[in-house]
């Protein structure tokens, strides 16, 4: 969409298309995929010839990059080929969840229950609830990035706007935000642990430890400063470059019949029984962690199952109830329907597969974020210097790593003893790499999820988009995240805010 409808272009217009018109030139994902897996295996190479090692803080071994042109190399590929495309996790969790949400939507049960719950939600304020629900949704993890998208999509469509620029806001959401919530998540208790490992590692004796909660205040300040940022900028920087939108998949939002209202009614019933079931089984032991803990559950863990059955039964039942599904004929018809569009995203895993499985092979990825905390630490910031220049560090590798936790993993056993020395809380430290993991995941090309985002677009609304739109559209959008996270945290710095329960900038007194 690099077709501005305003009248003259502003300095981020022209920047945006600038961007856009560099990254679509990028070949199809697959090929670029295949370029990506040549690279890194050349790099990989000439990284072992030279004998680069450095030593990893969080195991204190030496890594070293492997070579595939080797007989490992040879043995690698062999063995891993099918495992790599096989064992893509997004793989699994989209077709899974396209199922799901796909018999939801050809039933008719999202159209009518859009517009029973927003026929009367202001245009206006659209994109912003878009975008918290896109920050809440990712206490379900990566399902947040299949899930809201596709719908963000139909709720667009149903007010006026067009679709594609609310799936960005949506996966924004749920990726430029995926730290930030009003609830302790798993993301918590993950990184809480590498942490207490780099503490405990650095002092053998102590008994001081963060906990779960420890940037629970900040992170649900966050979850509004992510909808007002991300619904901000797509009203005011995205939507006047994509205009009205005029397609064959459009909606709208209109009065519920009666007959769909039975059919919500249905549904509606059936999910209160299903989620009483879950419940019965979470606190009769069968779905909870050890001492009917949530965090850790087979309930959490199995979330993505959950919420498929959930999908299906509610689909079914409005289907049924409704009358748009009349037999299993329809519900296979509606299943296949949404699966027909899946055959490039798929193609797209296999390559994808091989790259990842490569690039963790190789150890670039943990050779780079060794390498940029090592610099961090030579350069020799303290105070607010230091921290703005490790959020940055955080964002940058993030484009090229896009796990959190294995980055954590890295960082931690360097800088919690760092800034501990210097001071500082673990937990104000940890929240410091929160920040900068976050906004850059909703653009980096490295995650499979926005070629997925792609890959819908293209099917349901603008055949011919391209990957440059999506880039070009969210980067300003993170860049304002990144810049307004950075200045609250100071703010929050500087007045002396808790960051959760008992966690402040500075490291109690006596734990040195």
């Amino acid at each position: 969409m690099s077709e501005n409808t305003t009248a003259k272009k502003t300095g981020v217009d022209k920047l945006i298309d600038g961007i856009e018109k560099v990254c679509n030139k990028l070949p199809p994902p697959a090929i670029l995929f295949c370029w990506l897996f040549l690279i890194t295996a050349i790099i990989g190479c000439i990284f072992s010839v030279m004998g680069v090692a450095l030593t990893n803080p969080a195991s204190g071994e030496v890594v070293t990059s492997a070579n595939l042109f080797s007989k490992d190399g040879v043995d690698w590929i062999l063995g891993n080929m099918v495992k790599n495309f096989t064992g893509f996790a997004p793989l699994g969790l989209v077709i899974t969840m396209t199922l799901g949400i796909g018999l939801c939507e050809e039933s008719g049960m999202l159209i009518s229950m859009l517009n029973s719950s927003l026929k009367n939600v202001p245009a206006a304020m659209i994109p912003y609830v878009i975008a918290f629900v896109g920050t809440v949704g990712n206490i379900a993890s990566d399902t947040a990035m299949v899930v809201i998208p596709p719908m963000a999509a139909i709720v667009y469509m149903g007010v006026g706007k067009h679709p594609v620029v609310g799936m960005m806001v949506g996966y924004a959401g749920a990726q430029a935000g995926f730290t930030a919530n009003l609830m302790v998540a798993g993301t918590d208790t993950l990184l809480q642990g590498l942490t207490n490992d780099a503490i405990k590692a650095f002092i053998p004796d102590t008994t001081f430890q963060v906990d779960p909660t420890c940037n629970w205040f900040f992170m649900i300040f966050s979850t509004f400063l992510c909808a007002a940022v991300i619904g901000f900028c797509s009203v005011h920087m995205i939507e006047p470059r994509f205009g009205k939108y005029e397609g064959a998949g459009e909606a709208k939002l209109e009065e519920v019949t009666p007959q769909q209202k039975k059919g919500l009614n249905a549904a509606a019933l059936t999910a209160i029984i299903y989620i009483i079931i879950i419940a019965i089984g979470f606190f009769t032991g069968l779905l909870s962690g050890e001492n009917g803990a949530f965090i850790g559950s087979p309930l959490l863990k199995g979330l993505i199952p959950i919420l498929f059955v959930l999908f299906c039964l509610c689909g079914l039942a409005y289907g049924f109830t409704a009358g748009t599904f009349k037999n299993a004929v329809d519900v296979n018809k509606a299943m296949s329907t949404q699966m027909a569009g899946m055959g490039s995203y798929v193609l797209f895993c296999f390559f994808c597969g091989q790259f990842q499985g490569l690039f963790n092979w190789t150890k670039l990825g943990t050779l780079l974020a060794i390498a940029g905390a090592d610099g961090l630490e030579a350069a020799g910031f303290t105070g607010i210097p230091l921290c703005v220049a490790f959020i940055l560090l955080c964002s940058f590798v993030n484009i090229f790593v896009s796990s959190g936790s294995a980055k954590w993993a890295i960082f931690a056993p360097i800088f919690v003893p760092m800034f501990m020395l210097l001071g500082y809380h673990p937990g104000f430290t940890q929240l410091l790499y929160r920040i900068g993991d976050s906004p850059f995941n909703c653009w980096t090309p490295m995650s499979a999820y926005i070629w997925m985002i792609l890959s819908v677009a293209q099917t349901k609304y603008v055949p011919d988009l391209k990957i440059g739109t999506l880039i070009s559209n969210m980067i300003p959008m993170s860049i304002v995240l990144q810049i307004a996270w950075i200045i609250v945290v100071v703010i929050w710095m500087s007045i002396g805010l808790p960051f959760g329960p008992g966690v402040g900038v500075a490291l109690p007194a006596g734990i040195l």
